[in-house]
């Protein structure tokens, strides 16, 4: 028996499909101009849930052994005293420390004799790359400058962080309610092991890189070492190229400043680190939390951007893991199915008429 050929899917291409296609489209056009409208309440709530959900896990396991309550407390006191303590310390320490590289690296800039690699230096357009370095830090001071100027915005963002995690269990069913009956668990799986479970673990591994190269630049005699080590962090939560760009960054910045002997140093040392973080930390803390092309990856970061500029760009990577993982369950759902209805096809055929 022949099997009849497959449409083509531009015979089933109908008005019905096309008004379905505008309908989309004009969707997700508005859904734009609203995160454009209202971008600021967004980011801040978007922010507070962030936060919420990441002390969560602290207050999750202190609740083990003490009531929730005073456990989200202990949690939030803590959290609120570390971070002002790194705002009024490290904050300060960074800026004084861009600023002393920069006047270095400029001086170094007109000095032949301070910087022998000068015409290398050019044909890579360091010179831009500083003017970018110069200008990121001066919208570092004045981000710095706006959130001391706006401290009740950080006050209330605080206030709907606690009360978030407060009522987590309430908003999160209250959310899950949006999603078909059918889909909400996996969805709620998906959203934990790929959301959450990204950002958690890129926090870590920002932690751990910046706190490790802090310690070896500063072994090795690195200037300005809090800064640099910051700068890898930070280049380094760029999935992808974020390793080769802070490395490249971070060496080029010393060569300029230090000379090639302590860039070799520098690179070699920053090699290490990213072998011993690769091959034995991020399997640890990421596990398989971000499955996905690097191709649509960098597709996620432009349009992350585009759609919501910073904020974008941040959770662009942690919401196309998520929807790479919940294909991924749909296609494994799909292939376990098939095998059971060939089963139940079988059955229905040795079956005997009556």
């Amino acid at each position: 028996m022949s099997q009849s050929p497959k449409p083509n899917p531009w015979q089933t291409f109908n008005t019905s499909t096309l008004l379905r296609l505008l309908l989309l489209f004009a969707c997700a056009w508005a859904l734009v101009l609203l995160i454009g409208y209202f971008y600021n309440v967004i980011a801040i709530f978007t922010t507070a849930a962030i936060i919420a959900a990441l002390l969560n896990y602290p207050v999750k396991w202190l609740s083990r052994y003490i009531p929730r309550g005073l456990a989200i407390t202990i949690v939030f006191l803590f959290t609120v005293a570390v971070l002002i303590a790194l705002v009024t310390a490290l904050g300060l320490e960074v800026i004084h420390q861009g600023q002393g590289l920069t006047a270095r690296i400029a001086d170094a800039l007109k000095t032949q004799n301070i910087l022998p690699f000068k015409e290398f230096l050019g044909n890579l357009n360091f010179e831009r790359l500083f003017d970018t370095l110069q200008t990121g830090l001066i919208s570092g001071i004045g981000i710095v400058q706006n959130i001391f100027s706006s401290i009740f915005t950080l006050i209330f963002l605080a206030v709907i962080s606690l009360y978030m995690l407060i009522d987590g269990e309430k908003l999160w069913f209250s959310c899950l309610r949006l999603i078909p009956a059918k889909s909400r668990d996996r969805f709620a799986i998906t959203f934990q092991r790929s959301f959450l479970g990204f950002l958690r673990g890129q926090l870590l591994l920002m932690l751990f890189l910046s706190t490790a190269s802090f310690i070896i630049f500063s072994i090795l005699g690195v200037n300005y070492a809090l800064f640099l080590a910051l700068i890898v962090g930070i280049l380094d939560a760029i999935p992808g190229i974020g390793a080769t760009l802070a490395v490249l960054t971070v060496s080029l910045l010393i060569l300029a400043s230090q000379g090639w002997v302590v860039a070799v140093k520098v690179i070699i040392a920053c090699i290490i680190l990213q072998q011993i973080q690769d091959n034995f930390v991020s399997p640890k803390v990421m596990g398989n939390a971000l499955e996905i092309s690097p191709v649509l990856l960098f597709l996620a970061l432009f349009i992350g951007e585009r759609v919501a500029g910073l904020l974008g760009v941040f959770l662009s990577i942690p919401i196309a893991g998520m929807i790479a993982a919940w294909m991924r369950a749909e296609e494994v759902e799909a292939q376990a199915s098939v095998p059971e209805q060939s089963q139940e096809l079988t059955n229905k055929l040795e079956v005997p008429p009556p």
